[in-house]
């Protein structure tokens, strides 16, 4: 038999192949924390934006040691990825909710002081007692939304850290396992 093809066939590897969607901005941090638990980026396939997320196809060798330890960590890094996106969501849900329900109660009024001017006899005094907290529920929204953001994001981004912190730990741990 020829040589080459003794060599290539004891170089052989077998990879199984992962697919992920991620934010532009944290694909390289993906990247970083998948390399600890033996994937590697596909060189035949670049990442691929779609709008503001990029596709990553990472392949790992089928034969790695430690294969099983390292999914375990891989799973327990992907349960902490989707509590860290969990709490970044939470950060603007009740700013929008507190946002919008005075936003639509101020519509509320302006619609009750079109009616009042719209009535007849009109009742101007009405129109402009139901417009002035119409106006305040169209401008209040904004400045809501930013304090209850704010207020969120204070209290929340020490579990945040917290998490950031699990999650290094846990690319040591698959990192020494490599």
């Amino acid at each position: 038999m020829n040589p080459d093809v003794q060599r290539e066939r004891q170089s052989f590897t077998s990879y199984e192949y992962k697919e992920i969607n991620v934010k532009e901005e944290q694909a390289s941090f993906y990247l970083d924390c998948y390399e600890n638990f033996g994937w590697k980026q596909d060189g035949n396939f670049p990442p691929q934006n779609k709008g503001d997320s990029v596709v990553l196809k990472l392949k790992r060798n089928r034969k790695i040691v430690n294969k099983v330890e390292l999914t375990r960590l891989q799973r327990h890094f992907e349960a902490d990825i989707q509590d860290i996106v969990s709490l970044e969501n939470s950060k603007t849900g009740l700013a929008t909710i507190l946002a919008l329900v005075i936003g639509i109660l101020g519509t509320g009024f302006m619609a009750g002081s079109v009616f009042a001017v719209t009535a007849e006899p009109p009742i101007i005094w009405l129109c402009i007692l139901l417009a002035i907290p119409a106006f305040a529920g169209w401008i209040l929204p904004y400045f809501a939304y930013k304090k209850v953001k704010e207020e969120k994001t204070k209290k929340i981004t020490p579990y945040i850290e917290e998490k950031y912190d699990e999650i290094y730990e846990i690319c040591e741990k698959g990192h020494s396992l490599l």
